[in-house]
């Protein structure tokens, strides 16, 4: 059945496209934080191990709720690796040490990018594509990244 939300095609599906980039950073970034949770070493290596399990749970969430709100507006999510990799902003792999504040370093230069890549959408999905439920929804998702990226850069001195 058709989708009549209020919203041209046009603009649903420009609207989908960048969605469709946002769930493949998501997707990227919850594999790498699932990564440091298996792969860190170190002194701190149980609390590391804990918070990167935190993160990874939250991006979880993340995960599924911009897959819905691309079948909220008519299209379906892309779902797989190979899809992801071609849509992602983010690097798959890159080199540091698996301490704690390796993995941190390249979780938080990610969320850096998600947070700029969702700051740059909210006026134009509102005003442009008129689309403002998804520009609510992104405006919330760049404050769960700057929360987590909050949590990331507190590690550091």
């Amino acid at each position: 059945m058709k989708t009549n939300i209020g919203i041209t095609e046009k603009n649903r599906d420009a609207v989908a496209v960048e969605l469709a980039k946002l769930l493949a950073d998501e997707f990227v970034l919850y594999t790498k934080t699932r990564n440091a949770h298996w792969n860190v070493t170190g002194d701190n290596f149980h609390a590391n191990h804990i918070f990167f399990e935190a993160q990874y749970k939250q991006l979880d969430e993340v995960i599924d709720s911009v897959a819905e709100r691309m079948r909220k507006i008519g299209h379906f999510a892309p779902a797989t690796v190979k899809t992801y990799l071609e849509l992602t902003h983010l690097t798959e792999y890159s080199e540091r040490t698996n301490d704690g504040l390796g993995y941190m370093a390249d979780l938080l230069r990610d969320h850096e990018s998600i947070i700029e890549f969702l700051r740059g959408n909210i006026v134009p999905f509102a005003e442009k594509y008129k689309d403002y439920g998804t520009s609510d929804f992104i405006t919330g998702l760049m404050e769960t990244h700057e929360e987590m990226a909050w949590m990331i850069r507190s590690y550091f001195r």
